[in-house]
Formats: structure tokens, sequence, C-alpha cells
């Protein structure tokens, strides 16, 4: 990965600070979003040490707000003249409905469209740097998901899993759609489920019931490092190559929600994710 440009979202704690730690010490200069600044700083620092790499940056942005993702691919396209791989792996689970600043439902804000609407500001980058890959980070929990076109909101009848479920859904009909629209250009898209892993996902807001699960099941639960290995190969292997379109759980493509490979399902979620962002 030496010379190769990444920028890892959600990197600032869990499964993104490890594959920022792993892709860094394969090379790469890596760039890390998170929330808080001082926390990105913080472990921007921390892959420094840990990667032996000083050629880490931090970006600032709450990927729940539209214009944050927006202000963010202004500056992540003034620091990088090239970009040769982005792995969408931010995300999280709310057991309440949160609406966002653009009154959008918080899950499927942050979970995929921030991912959708950021992609699609850097993608004439990436095709500057092709080759290049795009790494969405989705879950098993995609087999459950259901996209409810007329309550992609879920304003009628909230529920957290669900929500996440179907979010989690969207970012693999998000990639195989992609993977279709950047045929020719030497850009690939693929996802991938993580595993189950030890952070501290749904702290924010979590149901009860997902807390005890939590803490009686964490010790058997993947490490950070461990759930970082499938996005960490994704970016970087020669072994996939000009791989696009798949779904991936311990580095080995898996077959995914049928969903997920009918062209009209992808293609209405596309147009539907570009409305909500203004494209």
């Amino acid at each position: 990965m030496a010379g190769k440009v990444v920028l890892i979202t959600g990197g600032s704690g869990g499964i993104g600070k490890a594959t920022a730690i792993g892709l860094a010490s394969l090379g790469a200069r890596v760039g890390i979003t998170g929330r808080d600044r001082a926390r990105a700083e913080q472990a921007a620092a921390d892959i420094r040490t840990a990667s032996g790499n000083p050629n880490v940056d931090a970006f600032a942005a709450d990927m729940a707000c539209q214009a944050e993702v927006r202000r963010l691919a202004v500056a992540v396209l003034d620091a990088y003249p090239r970009l040769d791989v982005l792995v969408n792996n931010v995300g999280g689970f709310w057991a309440h409905r949160h609406p966002t600043a653009e009154g959008l439902e918080h899950t499927f804000a942050l979970n995929h469209l921030a991912p959708f609407l950021l992609t699609n500001l850097l993608l004439d980058r990436l095709k500057a740097s092709a080759p290049a890959r795009i790494v969405t980070v989705a879950s098993g929990a995609q087999s459950m998901g259901r996209i409810d076109f007329d309550d992609l909101q879920g304003t009628r009848n909230y529920s957290g899993q669900r929500a996440y479920n179907q979010s989690k859904l969207a970012n693999v009909m998000f990639t195989t759609e992609l993977a279709r629209r950047l045929g020719g250009t030497g850009v690939t898209a693929n996802s991938l489920h993580p595993g189950v892993v030890r952070t501290n996902f749904g702290a924010e807001d979590q149901a009860w019931f997902f807390a005890v699960i939590s803490r009686v099941a964490r010790p058997m639960l993947k490490t950070p490092a461990q759930g970082a290995r499938t996005s960490i190969y994704l970016a970087s292997s020669p072994e996939v190559d000009g791989v696009s379109g798949q779904f991936f759980a311990n580095h080995n493509p898996k077959t995914a929600n049928k969903v997920a490979y009918d062209t009209k399902m992808t293609a209405r979620l596309w147009q539907a994710s570009a409305e909500l962002v203004g494209m």
C-alpha cells in the first residue's frame, strides 16, 4: 500500500481505527473521520504510534448531517490529489427514533445516506486515481433486512433493529448498484460483514436486551482487529483486483440478501437516496 491514499470513515475507534492501523502499517497514507475533532486527532496519533507510519490525517464531521458530509468531501478533495481507497465504515444502532438536522431518521441517514453521498462526492477523484476501491462495511443483519420504500424514515412504526437491518441491506444494495455503474472505470465496489465485534457499538441508545446480551456475550466476540481483517483485505489484497459487486465475510465472497441482486430494486433505492441527499 506504499504510495496509496486511503480514507476511512468512523476511524476514531472500533473497527475503523483497527482498519486504519492495519492499512497504515502496510504503508498507506490514511485519513480517518470522527465526529469529535479532539477524539479524531487523538486516534490519529494512536494510529501513527501503532503503525509506525507518520502519514495519518484526521478529519472531523458528524456524518449524520449532510451539510457536514459535503464539507468533509471538500476537505478530503483539498487534502488528497489522489484517492485510492474509500472505506465506508461509519455506522451505528439506535433503539429509538432520532431525527437528524435534515429531519431524516438517524440510522438510515448515517448508515446508508452518508456513505451514499460521500462516495458520490468523491467518485470523480476515485476514478481519476484508478485502479481504486470502495469498501463498505455492512453486516450479516442485511440478510434480515427489508427496504420499506413507503416508510424509509420509520415514521409509522419505528424499531431499532428493523431500521438497522434495513440500513445494512441498503449498504449491500448500494454496493451492487454502484459496482454496476462503475463497470469499465477501474474502480471496484464491495461490501462486507465484519463479524460480531467487541466495540461500543450501539452504546448511545441501546435497548435493554441488547445491552444485556452484549455484556454476556462480550468475551466471545471478535476484537476490533479481528473485525477489521476483511476490510483490510478488500482495501489492499491483490487477490481481489478487479473483483466488484460482491459481499464478503472472513475474506470470502458470500451470497447476500436476494434483493441486493434485483437491479430494479437497487436502481429504485439509488433514485430514492439521490433525492434524499439532493443529488
